[in-house]
């Protein structure tokens, strides 16, 4: 049994109050019983401009159906900027382990799963979760931010020659400054402190070209930081679970790629062991 609860917290509680009345949002779907177990947070992709459903509830269920708690975070998108959407993701997995007791979480057992935009939203906490902005006075140390894993699906990564730039004009505006650009270029940012990482991908990929998740696997390769990368050699952008279940058209069912999820619980489940 699944408790599918929506958990809207005060934006007044941690630093980048909005001021426009956006709050973030945490919907969770939680397996009943006392059993402790590990958990997923997921956010969904659409270029920071918008949070998609077909990388929400249905991703959250099929970490239900492995035996996780799932939670989807329907995060700060265009006009509002960076830092908003990792201050974002941080309190929500800061609230995880603040509730973990409640949720009956395995707090040292969190990944954060992200599609396109929020493959980079995912990835930005895994290589920025101690960084000063994410905290303030009520906090106990950095590691609350910490995610324990990362699941990287097609994700935007890098503001170079291979960049989704709709995705960082959204997050950055249309001229960011080369510092800001080459803090959230996340191949330049991963160190020995980046969790482990499940990435994939596909060659055909049109909208954000495979070479940003080789140019992050790469990185975690130099500073020794395990991870498993699928490269799938056809399908388009944005095929969430490449099942019927999230097509919109024939074009997006693929039961190839549709392997990724299977190989993800996999890895996951040896990872958290």
């Amino acid at each position: 049994m699944i408790e599918k609860i929506v958990e809207i917290w005060d934006q007044g509680t941690y630093a980048g109050q909005l001021e426009d009345g956006f709050t973030p949002k945490i919907e969770t779907y939680i397996l009943k019983g006392e059993q402790k177990r590990g958990a997923v947070l997921i956010c969904p992709g659409g270029g920071y401009g918008f949070t998609s459903e077909r990388e929400a509830e249905p991703i959250a269920l099929e970490f239900n159906a492995a035996g996780f708690h799932a939670f989807v975070l329907y995060y700060s998108v265009a006009p509002r900027k960076h830092p908003q959407p990792l201050l974002d993701v941080s309190k929500a997995i800061r609230i995880l382990r603040e509730n973990a007791e409640e949720w009956n979480i395995l707090t040292d057992k969190i990944a954060v799963c992200g599609f396109s935009a929020g493959g980079h939203l995912a990835a930005s906490l895994g290589v920025h979760w101690d960084n000063p902005l994410l905290q303030d006075e009520q906090d106990q140390g950095a590691d609350i931010y910490r995610p324990n894993a990362l699941i990287l699906s097609y994700p935007v990564i890098s503001g170079g020659e291979h960049a989704h730039r709709g995705s960082f004009d959204n997050l950055l505006g249309e001229d960011p400054e080369e510092a800001l650009l080459t803090e959230m270029s996340l191949e330049e940012q991963v160190s020995e402190k980046t969790p482990p990482a499940f990435i994939w991908h596909t060659f055909e990929d049109t909208a954000v070209p495979v070479e940003n998740s080789l140019l992050f696997a790469q990185a975690m390769r130099r500073h020794g930081i395990p991870f498993e990368l699928h490269i799938y050699p056809e399908g388009p952008h944005g095929l969430s679970l490449a099942t019927k279940l999230t097509a919109t058209d024939e074009g997006q069912i693929d039961p190839h790629v549709a392997t990724w999820m299977d190989l993800c619980i996999q890895w996951l489940s040896r990872l958290f062991l």
